[in-house]
């Protein structure tokens, strides 16, 4: 069952494309059928630069299960640095210190 529900995110950085590195400006985030993931739905993300040619986004396809795993390696990536480094509010950095704490998962075994 496709939801239609899309989520717009103003993100500030780069992406690799089919003509190398461009700026993206906005994140597209939805739960879809994946146009070449292997599963019937996903968790898609488009990362893109509404100013530049459309053909210039790059595209993510995700089960939802990578797609926490995703967040979760997210949360501890960041928490695992000096807020001095990434800038973020104290209050920030504690939610996602917590959020990273909260998402660890048992090491496989």
């Amino acid at each position: 069952m496709c939801t239609y529900n899309t989520e717009q995110a103003a993100v500030e950085g780069s992406a690799k494309g089919r003509a190398g590195w461009v700026p993206v400006t906005r994140a597209t985030v939805y739960y879809d059928h994946p146009v070449h993931a292997r599963a019937d739905h996903a968790l898609n993300i488009d990362f893109i630069d509404p100013a530049r040619d459309p053909g210039d986004r790059v595209a993510l396809e995700l089960t939802a299960e990578s797609a926490l795993a995703l967040v979760d390696a997210i949360h501890a990536a960041l928490a695992s640095v000096p807020t001095a480094i990434t800038g973020l509010p104290e209050e920030t950095a504690a939610r996602v210190a917590r959020l990273a704490h909260r998402g660890a998962r048992p090491a496989a075994g």
